[in-house]
């Protein structure tokens, strides 16, 4: 498949909603394009806060009551049926907030006498080589400008070339506490980031940034440092950079941080490390990006995004070219070459936003230009961190999933002293919020509402992300060395979290489904009470991967005996009266009935535990709750509903869902939700997802969802167009990953599928059963092979190990 697929804007960007995004998964910058060159930048490892935040927070909460007793005087007033008792103990057990992820600084490339190309794009972006170009007019010329973020050359290069000379000025700024410093051979900015940064929500919080004191605090130091190469006379002229009569501009820019340092190496010399370090760390990957030939620069980094993007996606007739941003996506009459624009968008974005060495991609990637951003622009781990991820085993090169990997990995360091702390708890837990920091606290600050701020199935959750890492590569090292130690600790969590009734059954107390409520005895709604279906999803299907898990690396392990006693007396899903999967354990009324959240459905999708052919009476209820949930509302629940309904096996209801979510938004980019409930969010100018305001995880969810629609190969298949769309009568896919460790190719004409093959780039052979239709055939691939999958297949294969969930 050719990799030629641009997207183009007919005119600078007035607004950051305009911008164009390019990344690193460390630096990130939105690209404003025309004659003031301005590119927003973030660093993903610049945020308030401290390493220690999180552990005096911890001292903090338990000094004000939280704790194991606490825990036990909570679950008693539950029992006794007094929520509102529980909902005011619970209050101890809040921390203040998560931190917030912040902007770094502003670089302007401004050019007397630039103006738009009337005849050529303003700006043109190239998704699989991550490449921003421009072609302006220049008095007596043109002058083309080229722009990307190497992950090689950890550096974002821009490239100037023109048929005439030209006058630059180079400047940077920073909204964050900053100077410019003096340097002969570079332009370098200083930066300071507050130790702590209040959400909006906090608005008692005065000032919401808090600076350090002299010495007393940590020193959240950041720097940029720009380097030029150039045929022009280059000079500095009052924290400037000032280039005269010049044909060819070649400007790289670098960052370095403490917090950067810290999340490299916490172990390491952050600690002792003199901003003169840091500046020269920037200085010096700015000076050795300028000083190469440009082109080794350009080839380097595109073979290196071509490596990390591996699938590929044409729905229907139209990938290769140039689409107009505005008329052809936007606007433009073809839903195919839509659903194509936001498959290869979306894992351009997450190729952008997260590489391995650098933090997680969070609520906005690592593109903000606010100090007090929407949410703070966290991680908020009770959909939308997932839902960031869910394309990475699918789609992309293990580098993507990387920094998750990471960011769990610390969240179950900091995570066991919480357990411990305030449950009396072994193994680990995180709640709703994280910040690079590894926040595991519930927040709320003593005031949040607990349908929100006490919940404690996040952990829980993300290992279930592990764990697709592992059944889509069959990487049993990886599951032995790194993904079964913090699976083992969310275990044993919730093997201490369970709590018995009467007759041993196992629940759980306190419990919320997240971010929603019932209606209670008196009337008003309450989060608490009953045990939420979600939690009983996740930690169920923890417990049977944990099982698979010890079978894979054919371990000894004492927990094995726990998690099946606890699987034998986990509470049953319950299905309620009108044929829907229950909330909760009880059928009550509820608060919101067409609520955003779909976390009692988590077994069908991301989980695999509830299937039309294992758990058909679930399957069935599951979808009948889809349906009173109703169409659409924002990105990140569209993307969810889009993915459930592939799951159900509902093509056409999945593409017009997708079809909702890819509809332009023309309202207030900065507003919080709807303002009558009825107007929720589409596409930006730039093409992000906003809720409003602009959350990423919509634009990250939608590849995963529409690869589902393709293929699933959960349950012991791998099933080949289970919900491909009547609409979608033409298309070829390559390069999406099937359990166990093999990846797909695939290419359908008129709602047939014309070809497929399968290949085998691991080490060890696979056996796989393939399912078209009502047709199935089992297909061995060899190591480091390929097998075409012959049609017709045959319809007497014998199913292997139907309950087998492993990679095998």
């Amino acid at each position: 498949m050719t990799d030629t697929l641009r997207l183009t804007w007919d005119a600078p960007a007035t607004l950051w909603e305009e911008a164009t995004p390019l990344g690193n998964g460390r630096i990130g910058a939105m690209a404003f394009g025309g004659p003031g060159g301005r590119y927003q930048l973030n660093d993903s490892t610049v945020w308030s806060g401290s390493p220690d935040g999180p552990a005096r927070a911890l001292q903090n909460v338990r000094a004000r009551g939280a704790g194991p007793e606490r825990l036990a005087e909570v679950r008693a007033a539950l029992a006794s049926g007094d929520v509102r008792l529980a909902e005011d103990l619970l209050m101890a057990f809040e921390g203040p907030y998560s931190q917030e992820f912040l902007p770094l600084a502003d670089l302007h490339v401004r050019i007397d006498g630039l103006e738009a190309d009337p005849e050529t794009p303003a700006r043109t972006l190239d998704l699989d080589a991550a490449t921003l170009s421009e072609t302006l007019r220049i008095p007596g010329g043109r002058l083309t400008r080229r722009s990307w973020v190497s992950a090689p050359a950890q550096a974002l290069i821009i490239e100037l070339t023109s048929d005439v000379e030209f006058d630059t000025v180079v400047e940077l700024s920073t909204p964050l506490r900053g100077r410019v410093v003096d340097s002969s051979d570079a332009l370098m900015l200083d930066v300071q980031a507050p130790v702590d940064g209040a959400p909006l929500h906090e608005e008692s919080v005065d000032p919401p940034l808090r600076y350090a004191q002299e010495d007393s605090d940590f020193d959240a130091y950041a720097a940029v440092a720009v380097a030029l190469n150039s045929d022009g006379e280059v000079r500095r002229s009052d924290g400037r950079v000032v280039v005269h009569r010049a044909r060819r501009l070649l400007i790289a820019l670098s960052t370095s941080s403490r917090a950067g340092s810290w999340w490299a190496d916490a172990d390491g010399d952050w600690r002792t490390a003199s901003r003169e370090t840091i500046r020269d760390r920037a200085r010096e990957r700015a000076d050795a990006a300028a000083q190469r030939d440009v082109q080794a620069l350009l080839a380097e980094h595109v073979a290196d995004r071509r490596r990390v993007t591996r699938a590929r996606f044409a729905i229907g007739s139209r990938r290769e070219g140039a689409w107009s941003v505005d008329r052809d996506v936007l606007h433009g009459s073809d839903p195919l070459l839509r659903a194509t624009v936001a498959a290869e968008y979306g894992m351009y974005l997450l190729a952008s936003s997260s590489r391995a060495g650098s933090p997680a991609a969070n609520l906005q990637g690592i593109w903000n230009d606010q100090l007090q951003p929407a949410w703070s622009s966290n991680y908020t781990i009770n959909i939308n961190t997932e839902m960031n991820y869910w394309s990475a085993p699918v789609l992309l090169s293990p580098d993507a999933l990387e920094p998750l990997l990471a960011l769990v990995e610390h969240l179950a360091g900091t995570g066991t002293d919480v357990a411990r702390e305030l449950y009396g708890a072994r193994g680990w837990v995180a709640h709703h919020n994280s910040d690079v920091w590894g926040w595991s606290l519930p927040v709320g600050d003593g005031h949040g509402a607990a349908s929100w701020a006490i919940w404690m199935m996040g952990g829980v959750w993300l290992t279930h992300n592990l764990w697709d890492a592992y059944e889509f590569s069959g990487d049993r090292d990886l599951l032995r060395e790194r993904i079964w130690p913090v699976m083992r600790g969310a275990v044993e969590f919730c093997l201490d979290w369970l709590v018995a009734d009467a007759d041993g059954v196992l629940h759980t107390s306190p419990s919320t489904a997240p971010e929603n409520s019932y209606v209670a005895a008196d009337g008003l709604p309450t989060a608490l009470g009953l045990t939420a279906t979600s939690d009983l999803a996740l930690i169920g299907g923890l417990f049977e991967r944990a099982l698979v898990a010890i079978d894979d690396l054919e371990i000894d392990d004492a927990l094995e005996a726990e998690v099946r006693g606890a699987l034998a007396a986990l509470t049953p899903l319950q299905v309620g009266s009108d044929g829907r999967l229950l909330e909760w354990s009880a059928e009550v009324e509820e608060h919101e009935p067409l609520h955003r959240h779909l976390s009692p459905v988590v077994g069908l999708y991301p989980l695999d535990t509830v299937t039309p052919e294992g758990t058909p009476e679930l399957f069935d209820a599951s979808v009948r709750l889809i349906d009173a949930r109703g169409p659409g509302a924002m990105g990140w629940s569209w993307a969810w509903k889009i993915a459930l309904r592939a799951r159900a096996r509902q093509g056409d209801v999945a593409a017009s869902l997708l079809e909702e979510a890819l509809t332009p938004f023309d309202g207030d980019a900065t507003r919080h939700g709807p303002v009558d409930g009825s107007e929720w969010g589409g596409l930006l100018p730039n093409l992000f997802s906003t809720h409003p305001p602009f959350q990423i995880d919509g634009n990250l969810g939608f590849p995963a969802a529409i690869a589902e629609m393709l293929v699933q190969s959960h349950g012991g298949r791998v099933h080949l167009l289970p919900a491909l769309p009547q609409s979608w009568r033409l298309g070829d896919v390559q390069g999406i990953a099937v359990r166990p460790g093999l990846v797909l190719d695939l290419s359908w004409s008129d709602g047939q599928m014309t070809s497929a093959a399968l290949h085998n780039h691991g080490s060890e052979d696979r056996t796989v059963l393939v399912r078209l239709a009502d047709s199935e055939a089992i297909v061995d691939v060899a190591a480091g092979s390929t097998t075409d999958i012959a049609l017709p297949l045959a319809s007497d294969a014998t199913p292997i190990a139907q309950d087998d969930r492993r990679a095998r």
